[in-house]
């Protein structure tokens, strides 16, 4: 018997549960995740390599940097190492959450990334701690994965885009923090201090993520009711194929052992994996030559990652070159406070003019060129002016104008796939702006500074790049695009089981009735 499909409904929520109350606790591990990503590049925790003078007088070194006398180039790998492990992670634990519950799979990667940050507190060497910062991102994947679809199922249907907002907010708010608390800690006490506290502070949602009856995400069936199916299946699939040979032989009964039975269910169970994998790996290879001729995902993804490839090495390497470039005592909080004021503001700056203008994907393409274009020549005359406080003004103008391309960017890449691409899309463009762009950018840059030896130089080389990705987003103006959104396709829908006939009736063997 197949159980009814009200047993296969997700149970109900704990008692505990309520959407405010998941948002909040969402948000703070969020804030938390990158308030880490924040500290690691302040100089109070990142730090400095040994300088000496002309004269041969030698000042030490701090922080990390200082500690295990790293280049500059073995300093970005830090970088690079976490984000590694995010990307090669995220996928397998996307996948992981059709065999086991989500919310555990969060409270896994909860306890890699707290276990991970503690390792980064007591590392004694650089490959050490380069481990430990790669292991930090397998961490986060598992959040960053599936966190978002807990919040967009449990959210208000009239504020699911609000909900996701203040979610995503907390990634400019929490690396600005991280800037501020890095700079703290590692000023007045210890580099090695901001980690133990970073430990401290997630591990009791590492904790919950475990002792909390588990919620279960839409669109994905209890494991338990998962094994009873597959076992349904399973099962019916052996009844055709006895049924099929017992009518071929004069309905004369040769299936009566066990064994066979047994046999018949291990080899129909090892056949339909293998053909389901192929089946998955036909359809994946397919969606993608679509992702790779639509010429205006193509463009841009192609800006995406020029833009994303300034952003990821400003965020490491930022109040690095703002010490060296305006000798500021508190470049941390300089660099935190702008990054906070103009990553909010910005960020809903950008939603809302895109709203105002027509959401359209031609105007995304005129904002997201107008809006970086912009905020490149900000930058770039900010780098050039000897004037701290006029570096501040126009830094700080074009931050705001950079940020704002947050939301017309993921548009796109939603609006210009049909529905059922939406995931594939979102999955491959962040993929793509991570492995060719902020990736490569930190240590990339710091072979740059190790060869020039003049931060105000690679800070100009690195924003005359935003004119590149202002300059590929532009093309986008003049394709010819069509919001596929509202496509009338067909979803891919799930096989469902239907009834089977017996397989010799009125003697079907009661053990097999029972599965």
């Amino acid at each position: 018997m197949v159980p009814p499909s009200s047993s296969m409904d997700p149970s109900p929520p704990p008692s505990w549960f309520t959407p405010k109350r998941l948002l909040i606790i969402f948000c703070v591990i969020n804030m938390i995740n990158y308030v880490d990503r924040g500290a690691i590049a302040s100089n109070g925790v990142n730090g400095s390599s040994e300088t000496c003078d002309d004269k041969g007088i030698c000042k030490s070194g701090s922080g990390i940097q200082g500690e295990f006398d790293l280049t500059n180039f073995q300093d970005g790998l830090l970088s690079s190492a976490f984000m590694v492990g995010l990307l090669v992670a995220s996928p397998i634990f996307a996948s992981l959450a059709k065999s086991y519950n989500p919310f555990r799979l969060i409270g896994v990667g909860l306890s890699v990334w707290t276990l991970s940050v503690a390792g980064c507190a007591s590392a004694f060497s650089f490959w050490f701690i380069a481990i430990c910062r790669m292991l930090v991102g397998v961490g986060e994947a598992s959040f960053i994965s599936l966190a978002a679809p807990f919040i967009d199922d449990n959210a208000p249907v009239s504020q699911k885009t609000a909900w996701l907002a203040m979610f995503y907010m907390c990634i400019p708010t929490g690396i600005a923090v991280g800037y501020v608390y890095g700079g703290y800690v590692g000023g007045h006490f210890h580099w090695r201090y901001a980690f133990w506290g970073e430990a401290l502070l997630m591990l009791p949602f590492a904790v919950f993520g475990f002792l909390v009856k588990p919620l279960q995400l839409k669109g994905f069936s209890p494991v338990e009711s998962k094994k009873a199916l597959a076992s349904v299946e399973t099962v019916s699939s052996v009844t055709d194929v006895a049924d099929s040979k017992a009518s071929k032989l004069d309905g004369r009964m040769l299936v009566g052992g066990d064994g066979i039975i047994g046999d018949k269910l291990s080899k129909t169970s090892k056949s339909e994996s293998i053909h389901n994998i192929l089946n998955q790996l036909s359809r994946f290879a397919k969606d993608m030559k679509v992702l790779l001729v639509d010429k205006v995902y193509v463009v841009n993804v192609f800006g995406y990652i020029a833009y994303n490839f300034v952003i990821g090495a400003y965020s490491y390497w930022g109040p690095k070159a703002g010490y060296n470039i305006y000798h500021m005592k508190s470049a941390d909080m300089l660099f935190g406070g702008v990054t906070i004021v103009c990553g909010i503001l910005g960020t809903i700056s950008g939603g809302f003019i895109l709203d105002r203008m027509g959401a359209t994907i031609s105007n995304a393409f005129i904002l997201l060129s107008g809006a970086t274009f912009l905020g490149a020549i900000s930058c770039f005359s900010a780098f050039c002016l000897r004037s701290l406080y006029g570096f501040i003004v126009l830094f700080a103008v074009g931050e705001l104008l950079v940020f704002a391309t947050q939301a017309p960017v993921n548009y796109v890449c939603l609006h210009c796939v049909r529905p059922s691409l939406r995931p594939l899309s979102m999955a491959i463009s962040t993929v793509s702006i991570h492995i060719f762009g902020d990736v490569p950018s930190s240590p990339l840059v710091g072979i740059l500074q190790d060869h020039i030896n003049n931060w105000r130089d690679t800070a100009l080389i690195l924003t005359s790049i935003l004119f590149l990705a202002a300059g590929i987003w532009f093309i986008g103006v003049f394709l010819h695009a069509v919001d596929k959104s509202n496509d009338g396709s067909q979803p891919v829908s799930t096989p469902r089981i239907t009834s089977r006939k017996p397989l010799l009736d009125g003697n079907v063997d009661e053990s097999l009735c029972e599965v």
